[in-house]
This record gives C-alpha cells, sequence and structure tokens, in this order.
C-alpha cells in the first residue's frame, strides 16, 4: 500500500477527493499526513473527521522558506512518505522539498498546461478567450508548473462563463484526475522520461486525457 503525504492550504476538496476514493476502495494507498501552512485551512477540518494526522507547520516560524521545507520534508520522511500530493497548496515548492522527494511530488493545476501556470489561471483562460480550458496532474520540478504532464482534463468555455464557473466545472474534474493519477502512480505505472510521462498501459494520447460531457 503506497503512503501518501498531502499539502494543502485551503478548503481542501481535492484532500476530500482522494480521502473518498480510499474509503471507496478504488484507491489502494494510506494518507499518513496532512501538513498545511494556513491554521484557518478547511482541509484540517477533514483531516479530523477521518482520523487523519494533521500538522500546522507555520513558515513564519522559520527564518528562511529553505529551511520551513527541510521541516516538511523531514516530518513526511518521518512518517514513510512514498507520494506527496500538492491538494491546494498555495506556495511555491522550493528546491529541498523536491531534492527529498525525486519525481515523487504531484501537483494539481486548473488549467492545462503549459497554458496559464501560477495564479489566477481560470481568469487568464477568461481573459484569453479560450474556447477550451482544464486541469493538470503534474510531476513537481524547481520551476512553476513547469514540471511533466501526467495526466489532464478539458472542459469547453462559453463566452457566458466567468471566472467562477468556469473554476467550479473545472474544480469537479480535478476531483477525478488527482486521484486517478495517484492511482496510477500506486500501479507503478508511471514513468518519467525527460518532459515525457510514459503510462504503463496506455498505447495513445487520447487515453491519457479525460474528456467529459460538454456540460
Amino acid at each position: 500500500m503506497l503512503n501518501v503525504g498531502v499539502l494543502a492550504s485551503g478548503s481542501g476538496s481535492n484532500f476530500q477527493a482522494i480521502i473518498d476514493e480510499v474509503a471507496a476502495g478504488r484507491l489502494n494507498c494510506q494518507i499518513k499526513l496532512l501538513i498545511v501552512d494556513n491554521p484557518n485551512a478547511y482541509a484540517i477540518e477533514r483531516a479530523k473527521r477521518h482520523s487523519i494526522e494533521c500538522l500546522y507547520i507555520n513558515p513564519d516560524e522559520f527564518p528562511t522558506e529553505d529551511i520551513f521545507f527541510i521541516k516538511v520534508a523531514m516530518e513526511l520522511r518521518a512518517r514513510d512518505v512514498e507520494l506527496v500530493v500538492l491538494a491546494g497548496f498555495m506556495r511555491i515548492v522550493g528546491k529541498l522539498l523536491v531534492d527529498a522527494f525525486p519525481g515523487k511530488i504531484m501537483n494539481i493545476h486548473p488549467a492545462l498546461l503549459p497554458s496559464f501556470p501560477g495564479l489566477y489561471s481560470q481568469k487568464q483562460a477568461i481573459d484569453y478567450s479560450v474556447k477550451i480550458s482544464g486541469c493538470t496532474v503534474h510531476f513537481v520540478d524547481e520551476g512553476v508548473d513547469t514540471g511533466p504532464v501526467i495526466i489532464q482534463a478539458a472542459v469547453p468555455v462559453s463566452p457566458e462563463d466567468t471566472e467562477k464557473t468556469l473554476s467550479e466545472r473545472i474544480l469537479k474534474l480535478e476531483h477525478k484526475i488527482l486521484p486517478e493519477a495517484i492511482r496510477l502512480y500506486a500501479e507503478g505505472r508511471l514513468k518519467i522520461k525527460g518532459r515525457v510521462v510514459k503510462i504503463e498501459g496506455c498505447e495513445t494520447r487520447n487515453e491519457c486525457i479525460i474528456n467529459p460531457p460538454l456540460r
């Protein structure tokens, strides 16, 4: 069984999606620890409800961000975490954490990378009047949303969409593809080759894309 550590900063709805898939028996992993950098994150309540250990680490208590991430890495390693999942963690992951878990950190991003990295991706999509948006699960490297793409899901963008309505539709897909990416990892089916993630048993690119109904 795969030991997973989750990092979150806010509501933790993607964290909840992972919890639900584990509870349903569709995801063979154990969530060993939730780390939050925000004492008011609702993700803390979700962890309590499901008897998952939660640790608040205050970045302001550390002289540098590097030392903060060393602390995060130490806590994850102390619980034998094998995969780190960023589920709405609103902080750029430092090099020392990436080095501590090379090829073992996943992030969910609300855009079809490499388009619209960073913050406010849904607003950027609306501002650029794109016709298709979506979300991406990728491995984390030292850049901002620049790591190898694992899986993506697409949604159409209508002229009537706002940042709020588009965000809501994308979030529903985030809840699907993040647990799916973890499942593929737990099954040993993800192989990183340079910038490309090969999914064993996935013969074409289209098989690696989740496309929901238009509405």
